[in-house]
């Protein structure tokens, strides 16, 4: 019987394949077909797995099959890709029952002639799996192709992202930021200070009765939810161990589920509680909650989001912080908002290529195209104009992206103070003291990168309008 994960990861990566999902969307739409969450765990550790390694996984089935990748059915690039993901990186079952499991899921897809082929392949990857022909790291950066073919395949991301970050960081700090990017990142937590501190938190969470499986490779440790604090943001705690999202805290608002790149934008907004604050971009609610905290719970924060989808999951997650000051609007940033311009902050988390994200989206890799650039910013700029006008005199607006590319970032930014009147720009250390030096680059922006944070890459910026 071919284990009912492998079976769900299969199904994840076809739908992925054809277009009809993302990753986060194929997983949670299997997950309703598997009774059991280990089983649950190690489909979306499989299929995660594979976005992030697919490049080398493909270079490495082309050399044994002899066959381009597009001379292969995608039902048989699917079990190829899954099986020697799980053959070189997910030690913990057997190679044969890899093997024969990959055989017969061939068979299970109506590919039963390309069983033997599958068999062929997998069994080749296998015996070398200590010495596999994929490009190696060259002994000097002026090689230039073969650096490129390195980061590209070996390192598995895009031919055009690896030469812009050659390019613009040289390889030693292209190769670190790609090593980040195909690490696990570990479930993070913003604790909702309406309600607790961090420190309580975390004392509230060692209490907590965890149930769940371990995740995929990792050796049992039992139900105990360990923690230890982010080094950057004030209110965050990393989850070394244990299931937290299992236990009451979520339900109950005791915390967020926030990386701590993306925590450290609210930042921005100010050291001080304000009367009024739009949050543009609001979905899914994080750092519209981290802004009702720092408001304390009073004056007024509207928080915008355009999708139905995206309203309720926002709707959501306030309900859960007990924020009593929020006030939800449905709106359009590509269109001008429905507001004077009375905000003592407006914050623009813009929709961007998430670029700056590769470690917890793997797939966004494959996704994106280098020709998406130039419209996503054009978007961003009109975005950044419309709330741009919602700013009252003496006010502040925050822009921030998940991109690693300067067009949707200081592009924009720079592009906004050429084509606005009445803004100046802030430094990020005048905006906030809870920031740290480290992550304020020479511009005066806020700049978290993998290579130098181990963080996901974030960008903030701040402008200031002028009092009349």
């Amino acid at each position: 019987m071919i284990s009912p994960a492998r079976v769900a990861a299969y199904d994840i990566l076809c739908a992925i394949g054809s277009g009809n999902a993302d990753l986060p969307t194929a997983i949670a739409f299997t997950r309703g077909g598997l009774a059991d969450e280990r089983d649950r765990a190690l489909a979306a550790e499989i299929a995660s797995g594979v976005q992030r390694w697919r490049a080398a996984l493909d270079h490495l089935i082309v050399e044994f099959a002899k066959r381009a990748i597009n001379r292969l059915d995608p039902e048989v690039v699917a079990i190829l890709r899954l099986s020697a993901y799980q053959l070189l990186y997910l030690t913990r079952v057997p190679a044969a029952a890899v093997v024969d499991d990959a055989v017969d899921l061939t068979k299970k897809a109506g590919k039963r002639s390309a069983s033997g082929f599958v068999n062929a392949v997998l069994r080749s990857i296998s015996r070398r799996k200590h010495a596999l022909p994929l490009p190696p790291r060259p002994p000097h950066a002026a090689d230039r192709e073969a650096a490129l073919n390195y980061l590209s395949i070996t390192l598995s991301h895009p031919r055009w992202l690896a030469e812009r970050w050659l390019d613009r960081l040289g390889l030693d700090a292209a190769e670190a930021w790609m090593q980040f990017d195909n690490t696990s990142g570990s479930v993070t937590l913003r604790a909702n200070r309406l309600q607790t501190t961090r420190e309580q938190l975390a004392t509230r969470l060692a209490a907590e009765p965890s149930t769940g499986p371990e995740p995929p490779g990792a050796e049992s440790k039992g139900g105990e939810i360990r923690v230890h604090p982010t080094v950057y943001a004030p209110d965050g705690l990393v989850v070394d161990e244990g299931h937290p999202l299992r236990g009451r805290g979520q339900e109950q608002g005791w915390f967020v589920v926030q990386d701590e790149a993306s925590q450290l934008v609210t930042l921005l907004v100010g050291d001080r509680p304000l009367a009024r604050v739009l949050d543009t971009c609001a979905s899914p609610g994080g750092k519209t909650t981290a802004i009702a905290a720092l408001m304390e719970g009073r004056g007024l924060l509207v928080a915008c989001d355009v999708r139905d989808r995206r309203v309720d999951l926002l709707r959501r997650t306030v309900a859960a912080s007990g924020a009593g000051n929020v006030r939800i609007v449905q709106a359009d940033l590509l269109q001008p908002l429905p507001f004077a311009p009375i905000f003592d902050c407006v914050l623009v988390d813009a929709p961007c290529s998430g670029l700056g994200t590769l470690r917890r989206d793997p797939d966004i890799r494959w996704r994106r195209r280098e020709d998406d650039l130039a419209p996503l910013a054009a978007a961003e700029l009109t975005m950044l104009q419309h709330a741009a006008d919602k700013v009252a005199p003496g006010g502040r607006l925050v822009y921030a992206t998940c991109s690693s590319e300067p067009e949707e970032n200081e592009g924009v930014a720079a592009a906004f103070l050429a084509t606005t009147r009445g803004f100046t720009p802030l430094h990020a250390g005048e905006a906030t003291s809870r920031l740290d030096p480290a992550l304020i680059d020479d511009r005066g922006h806020l700049r978290t990168q993998p290579h130098l944070h181990h963080l996901e890459a974030f960008f903030g910026a701040v402008f200031e309008r002028e009092a009349p």
